[in-house]
């Protein structure tokens, strides 16, 4: 009886510790926007991980604006939050505004995607996958199922300037680059969104042949893949057989395209970047400890065997199912 009473005082303890340096805590978060299925978990699944830690979170909308970025994080400032989230939309022009929040002595988070700063100090730490090795696990997996066949593809990036689709691109193009029968034949932004891909994947397909000529699609998100797979349906072709279709996020509406048999792999990215940094903050708040300055998410590959199972694992988690020429909100 002595040894659970002691244990429950132990917990009890342990529990106030944490709500004591949560408590009152606000952390305002500038998010890019809404522009894709993943986006949108992300920012649930960041009201969840605040929520779980008595942390009041504000999040701003950038409507994937960086000057709508600088605004928000000035805002805060000018609100004496506790600690700054940001899912940067590019990845320079940030040294001036991270200056004004050093100066408040306030810390700043990167979530999802890099920046490039002259004084490090700027940011406390970034929570992201690594990109470059998402972009190389998807161009082994197609070096894999071309087995030495030619193949012919054709790349959607990201917003242009954004690190997560530098890097997107220099994982694949850097691994292909050693098998001479794969070739990138076109590239284009399609800015992330499924509207915009599928418009790019338009332009793709006339320019080659009413796609014949293309062996598949590598794009830098799930949403652009779900837009190229509407255009490549409505020329007339069979996505995921005619064009293999291969892309980054791992969504619930693409897994939905693999059941279908239209899409054949996705590299998964977790919408939780915020849990780690919450957990930073509170480990920062409470003695000082200092974060590494990266912490990585972990990135898998999935392909149609599992996506049955993913899908129902991704239910709950906030991502917006839409239709694969509906534009983000």
């Amino acid at each position: 009886m002595y040894k659970k009473v002691k244990l429950a005082g132990i917990i009890s303890t342990l529990i106030l510790s944490a709500s004591a340096y949560s408590a009152e805590m606000t952390v305002g978060f500038s998010q890019i926007g809404s522009e894709s299925g993943w986006r949108a978990a992300e920012t649930s699944v960041a009201k969840t991980e605040a929520q779980k830690r008595g942390i009041i979170l504000k999040i701003a909308d950038a409507q994937q604006k960086q000057e709508n970025q600088i605004k928000a994080i000035r805002s805060f400032i000018a609100q004496g939050v506790d600690a700054i989230f940001i899912a940067p939309v590019v990845q320079t022009g940030w040294d001036p505004v991270l200056q004004e929040a050093k100066e408040a002595e306030i810390p700043v988070f990167l979530l999802d995607r890099n920046i490039t700063v002259k004084d490090d100090a700027l940011f406390m730490t970034g929570v992201a996958a690594d990109s470059v090795h998402e972009g190389a696990v998807a161009a082994q997996w197609l070096i894999k199922q071309q087995d030495g066949k030619a193949c012919n593809v054709v790349e959607l990036q990201g917003t242009v300037g954004a690190s997560v689709a530098l890097d997107r691109k220099k994982g694949f193009l850097d691994t292909v680059a050693a098998v001479p029968t794969i070739k990138i034949i076109r590239t284009q932004s399609g800015d992330f969104t499924r509207s915009k891909g599928k418009e790019v994947m338009e332009s793709f397909i006339k320019a080659e042949n009413n796609g014949k000529n293309i062996c598949a699609v590598y794009a830098h998100n799930d949403d652009m893949a779900i837009g190229a797979i509407q255009a490549i349906k409505e020329a007339g072709l069979k996505p995921g057989t005619d064009i293999k279709i291969i892309s980054i996020d791992g969504v619930p509406d693409i897994f939905k395209a693999m059941m279908a048999g239209e899409a054949n792999a996705s590299v998964e990215l977790t919408p939780n970047m915020a849990g780690p940094a919450f957990d930073a903050l509170l480990a920062y708040k409470k003695d000082g400890a200092l974060p590494p300055k990266h912490i990585k998410t972990e990135s898998i590959l999935f392909e149609p065997a599992s996506a049955e199972a993913q899908l129902e694992l991704k239910k709950d988690m906030g991502y917006e199912c839409r239709s694969p020429a509906e534009p983000a909100s």
